[in-house]
């Protein structure tokens, strides 16, 4: 469960070190974000030389939480951090950076994201 305020780990190698989600998308009334879903986050800081910068507003999908997601086969699935990986828009759902850290769900490739799971060392 991700929401407002929430600070994620990069997953990604863009440059940033946090993320602080600043907005879900999905409605007005919407409070929690789930595998899968596209955030707006904010730049906790940034490597100088990074693709982004400090204070940044960027895109992300999220690819790890630590909430167990509940799968259509009866399985559950849960991470030991929340996680997030910058995209350059909702629309296109490609990545900025050129590598991604760990493992990320599957549910990502459901939803769209195949570059994001192509680069993926392991997907769960």
């Amino acid at each position: 469960m991700i929401q407002r305020r929430t600070v994620l780990k990069v997953a990604d190698n863009t440059g940033a070190y946090k993320l602080r989600v600043i907005h879900l998308y999905g409605g007005s009334k919407r409070k929690f974000s789930y595998l899968g879903d596209v955030v707006k986050a904010v730049v906790d800081g940034a490597d100088p030389n990074g693709m982004v910068k400090d204070s940044q507003m960027v895109y992300c999908v999220i690819a790890r939480v630590h909430k167990e997601a509940h799968r259509d086969d009866g399985s559950y699935i849960r991470f030991d951090d929340n996680a997030g990986i910058v995209i350059d828009s909702p629309k296109d759902k490609n990545p900025l950076g050129t590598r991604v850290f760990g493992p990320v769900a599957r549910e990502l490739k459901a939803r769209g994201f195949n570059k994001v799971v192509s680069m993926a060392a392991e997907v769960l």
